[in-house]
């Protein structure tokens, strides 16, 4: 009878089109991810972050070209093992490596960041457009390296207001990671479209992060508002809780009269059109977000943001602001 039972399985299955031996190597059909529950999240080395430490880059560099793109100096680079490497310099090299550590501690997915304060560079022209000021005698101060993810191909970018995921915790609880932070500048330009070339899985990253950790929006002078441990202390998180729903400070309207004498009027009316992105966020997906980050111990924020680069006076500050916040995400 049990034999008989097997063969009327074995029947059933073929009739569906596939073996036992072809269901268990299935390949998983391709998905879009923007985040994946962090299960290990006690356990995560938030100093390394998603690379690990086996993933850091192997120095000195070899300079390859500069990158005119963006307001940082950059440039690219490849390490002792051939691997390709972009690094960029100044105000953003820090507030960048600390947020990437944060968003993958909670499960979103991000570039490989590492951050070096003295980097030997190879082959480093004498003059380069930009970061100058940076750089002497074949090596650079401060630098940010970043490598996208293993086994992924950059598709294109995504945009906040047109994507698979709009109105999903997932996508609501990016947003509160944004304000979390301070990063303002969220234009589509600075998310990136990957595609995991092992699972054919469509990966969702923001991937320039460096505008955080000071004001909520664009400000005038050195830095921009980038990295600015005062203004980040003295931001205010929560803006406003209606109903079902929270308003966050971030991203905020920049000053008007000083950023129009710099910025062209088209470019600042798209700022101001992001100040949504902080806004009318459901309270349970606020709270939500918090609850993951409320799993984090403060050794391991901590870690995150020594791994910008911080000294210890500043890495107290920085982590007992996040830690406030992330309890204020918990009274909601």
């Amino acid at each position: 009878m049990k034999s008989t039972r097997l063969l009327y399985f074995v029947l059933v299955l073929s009739a569906f089109g596939f073996s036992a031996d072809e269901s268990k190597n299935a390949i998983p059909t391709p998905s879009r991810l923007i985040w994946k529950n962090p299960d290990d999240i006690r356990s995560r080395n938030l100093f390394y972050g998603s690379g690990g430490e086996k993933g850091q880059p192997h120095v000195p560099v070899t300079f390859e070209k500069e990158d005119t793109n963006g307001t940082s100096p950059k440039f690219d680079v490849r390490d002792q093992d051939g691997e390709k490497w972009k690094a960029k310099l100044g105000v953003e090299a820090g507030p960048e490596t600390v947020v990437s550590r944060l968003l993958w501690a909670v499960g979103y997915f991000t570039e490989e960041y590492y951050f070096v304060p003295d980097l030997q560079v190879i082959d480093l022209p004498n003059h380069l457009h930009r970061g100058h000021q940076f750089i002497e005698d074949g090596h650079a101060r401060k630098a940010r390296l970043k490598r996208h993810p293993q086994h992924a191909e950059k598709l294109g970018e995504w945009h906040w207001r047109d994507n698979p995921f709009t109105g999903t915790r997932e996508l609501n609880g990016l947003r509160v990671m944004m304000a979390l932070v301070n990063n303002w500048d969220l234009k589509d330009e600075n998310n990136s479209l990957y595609e995991d070339k092992e699972t054919g899985a469509k990966l969702y990253l923001v991937t320039d992060l460096g505008a955080s950790f000071g004001t909520m929006g664009y400000k005038l002078g050195p830095g921009n508002g980038k990295g600015d441990l005062k203004a980040y202390e003295k931001s205010k998180f929560i803006s406003r809780v209606h109903g079902d729903l929270v308003d966050f400070g971030t991203p905020a309207h920049s000053t008007v009269w000083g950023v129009l004498a710099i910025i062209p009027i088209p470019q600042f009316i798209s700022r101001m059109r992001l100040r949504w992105i902080g806004r009318n966020i459901p309270r349970a997906d606020a709270r939500w977000i918090g609850g993951i980050l409320a799993e984090l111990s403060p050794e391991q924020i901590r870690d995150a943001i020594r791994a910008g680069g911080y000294d210890d006076q500043h890495v107290q500050a920085y982590a007992q602001v996040v830690q406030k916040r992330i309890a204020d995400l918990g009274k909601l």
